[in-house]
């Protein structure tokens, strides 16, 4: 046990300055986008530059591809929100059991294809792994870019299952922003919910 906090505190001192960077606007992005506050897109345009080109260091080749289609879904989400017909943001909405269970299988369905040409086309240890997470973030942000309630319950998902692939990718300081992404989504799923019952 001591051996393993000894190699967490030598991950934090090697974390680079870029790191850090992307870590803390990636952080202050969810944290506005649990509240609904439009700043968080361009913010995310910063923190999704910064990572692609830390997963591509990292061979995550499956989440470097996400940030880029983050970034655009971070310029398309910044438009959306912006142009309400209220004065208000856009009203946030709900899946039914039936589009839930089909975003589900969207989901699965594109993590095995991901997962697939992640293990025979790049030089990876974790093809699977990078495909399924890369597969349900894909999906979320399109939810969430949309103001679907239930992107909060995929992001919850998937930032507990990021916590130990960046571990194993010596990434501790984005595994510790993942356990905070996931406290955050869970409070942004229970506000957002909230929002949509009034």
């Amino acid at each position: 046990m001591p051996e393993l906090f000894t190699s967490l505190y030598q991950q934090f001192l090697t974390t680079t300055p870029l790191e850090w960077l992307a870590t803390l606007s990636g952080f202050l992005c969810v944290l506005l986008a649990a509240r609904q506050h439009i700043l968080n897109w361009p913010i995310s345009i910063i923190s999704v530059s910064i990572y692609a080109y830390i997963f591509f260091q990292n061979k995550l080749y499956g989440d470097t591809v996400l940030q880029f289609y983050f970034l655009l879904t971070a310029v398309y989400g910044w438009y959306y929100w912006s142009t309400s017909d209220t004065q208000d943001n856009r009203p946030i909405t709900g899946f039914t059991t039936r589009q839930m269970l089909a975003t589900v299988s969207l989901t699965l369905l594109l993590a095995a294809i991901l997962g697939g040409l992640l293990r025979f086309f790049t030089d990876t240890d974790v093809p699977f792994a990078d495909g399924f997470c890369t597969a349900v973030s894909f999906v979320a942000q399109f939810l969430m870019t949309r103001k679907v309630l239930q992107n909060w319950l995929m992001w919850v998902l998937v930032d507990l299952l990021y916590i130990p692939l960046y571990i194993h990718k010596d990434l501790l300081l984005t595994a510790v922003l993942y356990i905070a992404f996931a406290i955050i989504a869970w409070k942004g799923y229970r506000a957002w919910q909230l929002a949509y019952q009034k």
